[in-house]
């Protein structure tokens, strides 16, 4: 294992070692307070273009399952086509893994798909950083090579477009009532959970028209990156809003998006919520969840327009998590109820929104 070096934007360093492909790499540094999960969040879009550290110590334990399809073109225990993360890491790499579905190690899989990892980094302590100063841009240096990575520009980046589909992808087609999902990142149980329910899916790039296409409902996905840069998507929704009253569900970024077409803005996070065990309340009920979480901007709720609410709070930092329009079938919410990797409390979302269809 090589000796390798994180620096954070502040000057800070975290030394340990290599255990997954070795390149120098730079982007936001995020952490995610997860046990488990590592292969799906690794292969969330969500995050694309940062470094993510997972505060549990031991990691790989398990393995990785192998990347097989469904007979939909869903990938079985993945949550996308590939590894977005740009690089993951960890306090204790586990070299030896056991699970039934392990087809190979962790580090075998991050050098098949040129991520680098890096292991023996004191993550608590890294999180603690995290948390007093906020999330930063960092960036990992082999030792024993020169110092010629640059920090990279994340908020200037549209992560959006570059992890959305290009072309229009359907899925069981001629089942009936019909949803648009809008890609801005989508993980795979989103569309597993809408297939299961009886509705076609069709898949649209982030900024396509599809207010002519003739659909029953539309669903927002989720997302990386800052949905303040995603003003064509905003645009064709305030569109479809002006046009028709059909029902619009998001989900993370969706819950953004939704929250910018109907007059809100947006900010970003100190540290984010990365997380299986984030707690949210239905306004207006005791009701409490425990939900998955990743996203690192979140709705400015008192800047909603009169015909919206707050469907949702976080209970730990009383946070948006989600929003409704008073008299139209609209509504969001910021965490994933389609739970994967997490606990799957919220997976009614779905229903909600196909008993509106």
């Amino acid at each position: 294992m090589r000796d390798v070096t994180l620096v954070l934007s502040d000057g800070t360093k975290f030394h340990g070692k290599s255990f997954g492909f070795e390149a120098p790499v730079s982007g936001e540094v995020v952490f995610n307070t997860a046990m488990m999960g590592y292969p799906e969040s690794l292969t969330d879009p969500s995050y694309a273009g940062q470094l993510m550290t997972l505060t549990y110590p031991l990691v790989g334990n398990y393995g990785v399952p192998p990347f097989t399809t469904e007979p939909n073109g869903i990938a079985t225990f993945m949550e996308s086509d590939r590894i977005y993360a740009s690089a993951i890491i960890v306090s204790d790499y586990s070299e030896e893994y056991s699970h039934w579905n392990a087809s190979e190690s962790l580090a075998d899989w991050l050098k098949r798909e040129k991520v680098p990892g890096i292991t023996g980094i004191d993550t608590r302590q890294l999180t603690k950083v995290l948390r007093e100063h906020g999330v930063m841009m960092g960036r990992l240096v082999f030792d024993d090579m020169p110092e010629t990575q640059d920090f990279t520009d994340y908020g200037s980046i549209n992560w959006v477009e570059r992890v959305s589909c290009k072309d229009i992808i359907r899925y069981n087609e001629g089942a009936g009532r019909k949803v648009v999902l809008v890609d801005c990142g989508v993980k795979n149980n989103i569309i597993r959970c809408l297939i299961n329910r009886g509705v076609e899916v069709i898949r649209v790039p982030w900024n396509y028209d599809y207010t002519d296409m003739d659909f029953d409902g539309l669903f927002l996905a989720n997302g990386p990156g800052d949905p303040d840069m995603c003003v064509e998507a905003v645009d064709i929704l305030k569109k479809q809003m002006s046009l028709s009253r059909k029902p619009i569900c998001g989900i993370c970024m969706g819950n953004q998006l939704l929250a910018k077409a109907g007059g809100a803005t947006i900010y970003k996070l100190k540290y984010g919520h990365r997380s299986h065990n984030q707690p949210v309340r239905e306004v207006g009920t005791n009701r409490c969840y425990v939900t998955s979480q990743n996203h690192g901007y979140a709705v400015d709720a008192s800047t909603l327009g009169n015909d919206w609410r707050e469907l949702f709070v976080n209970m730990n930092d009383g946070s948006n998590e989600g929003i409704r329009h008073l008299s139209h079938p609209w509504f969001s919410s910021q965490f994933h109820p389609e739970a994967c990797s997490g606990p799957v409390d919220t997976e009614f979302m779905f229903d909600r929104f196909i008993e509106t269809l």
